[in-house]
């Protein structure tokens, strides 16, 4: 199994692909390392999360040499996952103790128990960040894991072996196996207690579905967005369209809060928001991950070459190319193309790309804008960009997304809020704050320091 930066065709890291009967034994050590964990108290179990951020720390620059040379990304955001999973720590610490903690009074307690072996699968766009993510509130819950990175970014997932051991985790507890489909299917077979993924809609409704009639198998899916950004009028058309720009073409379109739908007014300030946007992708730097850029490469030609025949596809369809999108290798100057009135499909594209529709005042001006953006399966997030206060109150609660940023690119997201949203963005578990949620189960008990005969009814 080899792994090659997208830009330079190197190979950054190899080693050997994960068989069945390696996940097999995989499963078996986290099964066999369970009772034990999940019984260590959780003074111990933090400390060992707080040596996993100082190990984060102090690993920081080869976390982000590895992300950048696995899928491009330039070294500046790299490093800027890297600092996220360190902080991640603190986070799921105070969520685990607010949101999953015990407690007890004199006549009732409250417990929260681990679920036993947890699966992780890593997605490539944030090979570190987002299964640290899982990674770290299950281990703070108590269970014990088999993590799969994302075989486009293998080099990343291999790292995580040494956070492991600087942390201290006993042996069993955090097991990596390295692969491709086969490996991930041969873990989604074995004897797991949950499911925590992140990646797209097509695999999360498969592991959906495999999963059916399996109610003991606690799944956590974040499966991404087609996410809208609503402009209505702003005195700041540079503002506006700044953080239309950031919202589509940040990490060169590859996260999954990033706007691919972009809703403005008909008239001249929908025409000078998009002029802004036009000026800024003709000066965008993109480049080498080492130089000053704003973007690198998508993660490889395979899915730069899939990004240009989705365009083409709009095209095809009545789309009017504002900016086409221009292709080197797996380097790719933003895209921007109108489709106002065009029925294009309901898909998440994973590239720096976005899609316009205008909608006049008699069209139905804000409602009509609300109801494009929520004309789509998924949830995930959506914004508003508008100086009006009232029609931010008016706006969000008819927004049928999980996350919905006001002034702010949709990509911004807190880690002390939960993450995730309706639809084919997710099975309602979201992540980030929320991952106690479905890292423990409650165990409640009522109590008495001796035996007291219940109260029966007389007959």
């Amino acid at each position: 199994m080899k792994s090659t930066n997208p830009i330079t065709g190197e190979v950054v890291w190899e080693g050997s692909e994960a068989s069945a009967s390696d996940v097999t034994a995989a499963v078996a050590r986290a099964r066999n390392a369970f009772h034990s964990f999940s019984l260590t108290p959780l003074s111990e179990r933090i400390a060992m999360m707080e040596r996993w951020a100082e190990a984060v720390t102090a690993r920081k620059e080869e976390i982000a040499r590895a992300i950048s040379d696995a899928i491009g990304k330039p070294m500046w955001e790299a490093r800027t996952e890297a600092g996220a999973m360190a902080a991640k720590v603190g986070h799921s610490i105070r969520a685990q103790a607010e949101r999953a903690g015990d407690r007890a009074d004199a006549a009732t307690s409250l417990h929260h128990r681990p679920h036993g072996v947890m699966a992780v699968f890593g997605p490539f766009n944030f090979p570190g960040h987002l299964p640290n993510g899982h990674i770290v509130p299950a281990l703070l819950a108590g269970n014990t894991i088999v993590f799969k990175p994302s075989e486009l970014a293998p080099g990343v997932g291999a790292i995580f072996a040494k956070l492991a051991q600087a942390a201290g985790l006993p042996d069993g507890v955090l097991n990596i196996v390295q692969g491709g489909r086969e490996t991930g299917a041969a873990l989604l077979d074995a004897d797991i207690n949950g499911l925590l993924f992140t990646g797209s809609a097509a695999t999360g409704t498969y592991f959906h579905k495999h999963f059916a009639g399996r109610p003991n198998v606690i799944l956590a899916l974040e499966m991404g967005g087609n996410n809208p950004l609503i402009i209505h009028d702003a005195d700041d058309v540079d503002a506006a369209a700044d953080i239309a720009f950031v919202s589509a073409y940040i990490s060169a379109g590859q996260r999954c809060s990033c706007a691919r739908r972009l809703i403005l007014p008909s008239g001249a300030f929908g025409d000078a928001v998009l002029e802004r946007i036009q000026q800024r992708i003709a000066a965008v730097a993109i480049g080498a991950p080492d130089e000053d850029v704003f973007m690198g490469s998508v993660v490889s030609e395979r899915a730069a070459e899939q990004a240009v025949a989705f365009e083409a596809e709009l095209a095809r369809l009545g789309g009017r190319s504002l900016v086409e999108l221009q292709r080197d290798g797996a380097f790719l100057r933003p895209g921007l193309m109108d489709v106002t009135g065009v029925e294009v499909p309901d898909e998440e594209i994973f590239a720096p790309f976005l899609q316009v529709h205008r909608v006049s005042e008699d069209e139905g001006g804000i409602d009509a804008q609300i109801a494009l953006a929520n004309a789509t399966q998924f949830g995930l997030a959506a914004g508003l960009v508008s100086d009006d206060v009232a029609l931010w109150d008016y706006t969000r609660p008819r927004l049928r997304a999980g996350i919905v940023n006001w002034n702010k690119p949709t990509t911004g997201a807190a880690s002390s809020m939960p993450f995730g949203g309706p639809g084919l963005s997710g099975n309602f578990r979201p992540g980030a704050y929320y991952a106690a949620d479905y890292c423990a189960w409650p165990q409640a008990s009522q109590i008495a320091d001796a035996p007291v005969s219940p109260v029966l009814p007389n007959f």
